[in-house]
């Protein structure tokens, strides 16, 4: 909160900077209305210019930001990125305003991850992601809000203070790529960069109601990406971008994967998007499922998925049920061990420093109870909880390197069977519940295991992405007075508490792929989204 009013400043000194440039006549408001495309193509054919596409969304950034609190800095450099903005003509991007999360370096900026412990250290130079967005034409031009720490999907810290969703400012607008998330669905950007360890770009979009994909790990450069706990080789993160549409995705990935991504990072592995796979329009065989056997969905999750497996299949695809595998031991082995292995003592370091936000003081509690009283807790707990028992076992960490080489292998072993599965079935993707409604606040830290449908694919590690298909309704808000969750456990009833009041929230599906197939997820998604607006535009008209 104490940084929010020099955001504030520095856009009140844009306009200034803007009133002697070229826009007589150009309605700015209306450029922010856009699709990505339409925006782009204007930008080339000169009927609108650069300039004048920064300053508006500039402005509307800053309407953006003073109900939703959503930026951390304002990077006032892209002014001077416009000088030369002409030697830039050819790339993919060219004119193109982006955010990006606060943890993508920006030269002269601090990555602050939320924490205290991480003021005042500003970037000595671009991340790679920024370094070949600008040499893609793109104006990086504002950085967005985040978690304390980044390890929550609520989007509030003690330095800028919470990020609140623009389709109802009294639900948490996700996280951890969460400004990003509401800045682009509250209008203040058309396309940004996030980064995704357990759901952190997917949930965002889910709750905003906006497109995001999760590419495998370092299909996108890494470097340059500042984070709390580096080193986790369980659960693994991506860079991936948010949009209002799949082509804009698509855009973005095309944009990324060229030549000077593969020569700034030498460690991605130099495959360019495959357009051909994007648009092929061939029949699909994909896998489904309901729930994960581990969390119950909200009605309006099974609800969502079970209409779009209804509009795919009406559209000549073949769906076939696929189950996922040992998601209990998944979920607590790999995922919430994989991200404290150290018993979280990594990510307290950065807590000593200053309040610990109230959305994380439960999660905070679990990693500094000391271990002893960890092991007890969860042996008590056992007989009458044990998915809580279990959660709570997992955040003791592992007991040294033989265990955590052990994890490490039986992760291998079970992206292999899940292949393996997959193979059997013969799928080319996979079509499967997004986590939602948006939360009311203050629940997340209490709910880590509703992550099992999106932190799965950070340990197998395989892209995923969401497009939003339907809203709550007054029927799926009054079902959740039966919902008993699959355990009954306390965390089956703070879901109720966490998600109630929902009706005209977005809820979105979640599409998969095999590891460095990210165009095929594309593709999936581009026909989901295709179908929706379809059956929408058809339920109008009757």
């Amino acid at each position: 909160m104490m940084r929010r009013s020099g955001v504030q400043l520095a856009f009140q000194f844009i306009p200034k900077v803007f009133s002697g440039v070229e826009n007589a006549g150009v309605d700015l408001s209306s450029i922010v209305t856009l699709p990505l495309a339409e925006l782009s193509k204007r930008i080339r054919d000169g009927s609108l210019q650069p300039d004048a596409v920064l300053h508006a969304y500039m402005e509307k950034a800053l309407e953006a930001n003073r109900k939703l609190n959503c930026s951390t800095a304002v990077l006032t450099e892209s002014l001077k990125q416009l000088e030369d903005i002409e030697s830039h003509k050819d790339g993919l991007l060219y004119g193109i305003p982006i955010s990006i999360k606060d943890n993508l370096d920006y030269e002269g900026y601090d990555s602050t991850c939320g924490v205290l412990t991480k003021l005042d250290d500003p970037a000595v130079k671009d991340s790679v992601v920024v370094s070949v967005l600008k040499k893609q034409g793109a104006i990086p031009f504002i950085k967005t809000n985040i978690p304390q720490g980044l390890l929550n999907y609520e989007c509030s810290n003690p330095i800028y203070g919470r990020t609140v969703n623009p389709c109802n400012v009294e639900k948490t607008c996700g996280g951890s790529s969460g400004g990003e998330g509401a800045l682009i669905a509250g209008g203040g950007s058309i396309l940004g960069l996030g980064s995704d360890l357990g759901g952190s770009v997917r949930i965002p979009a889910a709750f905003c109601g906006i497109c995001a994909l999760k590419p495998t790990n370092n299909r996108i450069s890494l470097h340059g990406l500042s984070s709390s706990v580096k080193g986790g080789k369980t659960a693994l993160t991506a860079v991936g971008p948010m949009a209002r549409d799949v082509e804009s995705l698509a855009l973005c990935m095309r944009a990324l994967l060229c030549p000077d991504m593969f020569t700034l990072d030498p460690t991605v592995p130099p495959i360019p998007f495959n357009q051909q796979v994007y648009e092929s329009s061939e029949p699909l065989r994909i896998g489904y499922y309901e729930s994960d056997g581990y969390f119950q969905p909200s009605p309006s999750m099974s609800r969502a998925l079970l209409e779009t497996k209804e509009l795919l299949e009406k559209a000549g695809h073949t769906l076939i049920p696929f189950n996922p595998l040992r998601t209990f031991t998944a979920f607590h082995e790999f995922v919430l061990r994989g991200n404290v292995a150290d018993g979280g003592a990594t990510l307290l370091q950065h807590f000593k420093k200053g309040p610990v936000d109230p959305s994380l003081k439960h999660q905070v509690l679990y990693c500094a109870y000391p271990l002893f009283g960890k092991r007890l807790v969860s042996l008590l707990l056992r007989p009458i909880s044990p998915r809580m028992a279990a959660s709570i076992h997992a955040v003791c960490g592992v007991g040294g390197v033989e265990e955590l080489w052990k994890q490490h292998n039986e992760v291998q072993v079970y992206i292999h069977e899940t292949i393996a599965e997959w193979r059997k079935l013969e799928l080319d993707v996979l079509l499967c519940p997004m986590l939602g409604p948006a939360y009311n606040f203050n629940y997340t830290g209490k709910q880590s295991s509703a992550l099992s449908y999106t932190a799965l694919y950070n340990v197998l590690n395989f892209p995923a992405g969401v497009v939003p298909v339907t809203e709550v309704t007054a029927e799926d808000e009054d079902q959740l007075k039966h919902y008993r969750g699959y355990f009954g456990d306390g965390w089956d009833k703070t879901f109720v508490e966490a998600v109630r009041g929902g009706v005209g929230l977005p809820i979105a599906v979640q599409c998969v792929a095999l590891p460095w197939q990210e165009e095929m997820c594309l593709r999936l998604m581009r026909e989901v989204e295709k179908l929706c607006a379809e059956n929408k535009c058809s339920n109008t008209q009757h």
